[in-house]
Order: structure tokens, then sequence, then C-alpha cells
């Protein structure tokens, strides 16, 4: 008599339909992302080892590398006799170019703010030195300024203010205040419309209360304006130090860094050092001292935004 066969045992779990979505829910953030970040090792994060590789190494005129040679590059450069002068000719330019565009792009963005007929040319005509490109602006300053043929001077003689035409650049020192000078013109757009984005954000009904309460315009300034318009002014200083730190087409348009150095920047001494001597190991030297100098101004950045996060929580 055959045995009986034992029915077989029917399994009671489902599978669930929607584990492969909530799977693909998870994923499809860095999915997106993924492109961006293979963008930026390629073109961020191998240039950056590149250059430290070169600031370690001795470096041929043919940009080979011969070996480690135990921080010589950052030796040299720093024992030069130009490098403390155009350490400090960088940190002048970066801080009065970022000071006084933030000042005076804050003024004209609250002047813009406000209704009046035209306000729509007016803008057109503030962004307008923000889009031409720096070659441009820096040349057309220097034709401004020149002494024999320069529209400053020819302006001046036509109002009688003068009765020659005057040298407006007698000293390294005064080239380098004009260069300075176009660097402000040129900051100011960006500054204006980062600040009016956030002037316009901020809902009318706070100065209505204001003026109820009999505050001053000076107190509505600094009391509301300034408060609201914070994370805007923030974040146009930050990227207005970097660009301008590592801003080049002005300076090299108008001197070249010349003479003997006395107008240069990092971004133009190193370029001089790696294409006009072919001291390509110093050059990186002197580039991986200025990643480190920008490195510390956005640590403090983050700091203070993840700080002011914290608080806010």
């Amino acid at each position: 008599m055959s045995k009986a066969t034992a029915p077989k045992a029917v399994s009671t779990t489902k599978k669930d339909p929607y584990s492969g979505k909530r799977v693909l829910r998870k994923v499809e953030p860095y999915i997106w992302i993924a492109p961006s970040v293979i963008l930026m090792a390629i073109f961020i994060l191998i240039p950056i080892i590149s250059v430290f590789r070169m600031a370690l190494n001795n470096v041929s005129k043919t940009g080979q590398l011969r070996g480690f040679n135990n921080f010589a590059n950052f030796t040299k450069i720093i024992k030069a006799p130009a490098f403390a002068m155009v350490l400090k000719n960088t940190l002048v330019w970066t801080i009065a170019v970022v000071v006084l565009s933030t000042v005076l792009g804050f003024m004209l963005a609250l002047v813009l703010n406000n209704k009046f007929r035209g306000r729509k040319i007016a803008r057109a005509i503030v962004v307008f030195p923000w889009a031409t490109t720096l070659v441009i602006q820096a040349s057309a300053w220097g034709f401004i300024i020149n002494k024999d043929y320069g529209t400053l001077n020819t302006l001046l003689m036509k109002l009688r203010i003068i009765s020659e035409p005057v040298n407006w650049t007698p000293t390294p020192e005064a080239y380098f205040g004009w260069e300075i000078a176009c660097g402000i013109f040129v900051t100011i757009p960006f500054v204006t419309f980062c600040v009016l984005s956030g002037l316009q954000s901020i809902d009318g009904s706070y100065y209505e209360a204001a003026t109820v309460d009999g505050a001053t315009y000076w107190q509505k300034l600094f009391k509301i304006t300034l408060p609201l318009v914070k994370s805007s002014l923030t974040v146009s200083t930050v990227l207005n130090i970097i660009y301008v730190f590592n801003s080049f087409p002005i300076i090299w348009t108008m001197t070249k860094g010349d003479p003997a150095n006395r107008t240069d920047t990092l971004v133009t001494y190193l370029y001089k050092l790696a294409f006009y001597n072919g001291r390509q190991g110093e050059a990186a030297a002197v580039s991986v001292i200025g990643f480190l100098i920008l490195l510390i101004c956005a640590s403090v950045y983050m700091i203070y935004t993840l700080r002011k996060g914290d608080g806010d929580l």
C-alpha cells in the first residue's frame, strides 16, 4: 500500500509590489547628482591633486615630475623677495574690491528697490558692466586714464577743470589704485542684484508696522532691512572673495603686474613663474598657497553658517 504524499506547505508571504519603488526612491537622488559628482571629480578634484603633486616635486620645464623635493618649492617662494609684496597686493586688492563693492552695491540696491519711472532701464544699465568681459572693461579703463589720448583728460580739459593733460599713473601704486577702481566698477552689479533679490523678498508689512510705531528710516534699515538681507550679503561676499582673489584679466590687461611685480597678485605672479620663467613647480606652490587661503575663508563661512543653522533649530 503506497504511502500518502504529504501536502506541500503553501507560502503565506506575498511579495511587496512597492519594494522596488521604495528602493528606486532611495537611489534616485544619487542617480541625479552622479553626473555632477563625476564632472567635479574630473575637472576639480583631479586638477587639485595634480597641482599638489607638482608643488611637492621637482618639475622640468616640460612639466615632467622628477621626484619629491622636500618642500623646496615652497621654501623658494617664501624666500623670494617679490612674494611678500605680491601677497600684500593680493590681500589689498581683495579686501578693497570686496568691501567697497559690497557697500556701494548695497546702496545702489536700496535705490533700485524703490519705485520710480525708468527703473527697468536703470537696472539694465547697472548690469551692463557685469555682462561685459573683463578684458574689454580693463582695456576701456586703460584708455580712459591714458595721459596722451585718454578721455578723462579730454573731458576735464573741455570742462576747463585742468589746463593740460595729467599723468594719472605716476607710480605703480597709483596704477594699482586704478586697477582696484576697475575691479570695484565691474563687481558692483553682482552685489547689487544679489542684495536686490533679498530686498524684494521682504514683506512690506514689516515696514508698515514699523512706520505705525514711529520708526525712522535708519531704524528700519538697521532693524529690518539689514537682518533680512544678511543671507544674501553673506553669499555675495563669499563668492566675491573667491572671484576677486582669483581675478586675472583686469591686472594682466592693464599692467601685467609690472613694473617689477609692483602690481602683481598671486594669480598673475604664478602665471609669470609658470609660462614666462618655466618654474612650474614654484608656480604650483603659489597656487597651493592661494588655495589654502581661500579654503580658510570658505571654512570660516561654513562654520558661521552651521552655527547659525543650529541656533535657528
